[in-house]
């Protein structure tokens, strides 16, 4: 799909970028079933309704921090990581563009005065939960 990049290490998925004109006619989402964070797109026709819903209690078992960036204003120069801190590739993020953060590590270059709207797995344990590399 046209505005949708990939970063793997083989057949490992480190990154997913949506650059902010991808766009869909038909509900479609990105991320396969097992990932620990799904996106995707979800289309409506104007006048429709989405009922009112709540989510049932699940408990589910996660390892990792996946982490969601929205760039809300900016430009950076975002890399991508394997776990054993190989560059496996990088591209510039701008204004409206998501990348969600699934495996290995990452790290950012800011062009521009940049404002991230961020989401990742919660809650804040408080504990050293990063490993900084060079």
């Amino acid at each position: 799909m046209q505005g949708i990049e990939w970063i793997k290490d083989g057949d490992r998925i480190l990154s997913l970028i949506i650059r902010c004109d991808a766009m869909v006619e038909e509900t479609m989402f990105i991320t396969p079933n097992d990932f620990i964070q799904q996106a995707g797109f979800v289309v409506y026709p104007a006048g429709g309704k989405i009922a009112n819903h709540s989510h049932n209690p699940i408990e589910r078992t996660l390892t990792g921090t996946p982490e969601t960036l929205l760039v809300r204003k900016g430009r950076l120069i975002a890399r991508f990581y394997t776990e054993t801190h190989e560059l496996k590739g990088e591209t510039i993020l701008e204004t409206g563009d998501i990348v969600m953060l699934v495996n290995g590590g990452h790290g950012f270059s800011l062009l521009e005065d940049t404002i991230l709207f961020e989401i990742k797995q919660g809650p804040y344990t408080g504990l050293v939960e990063k490993e900084r590399f060079e």
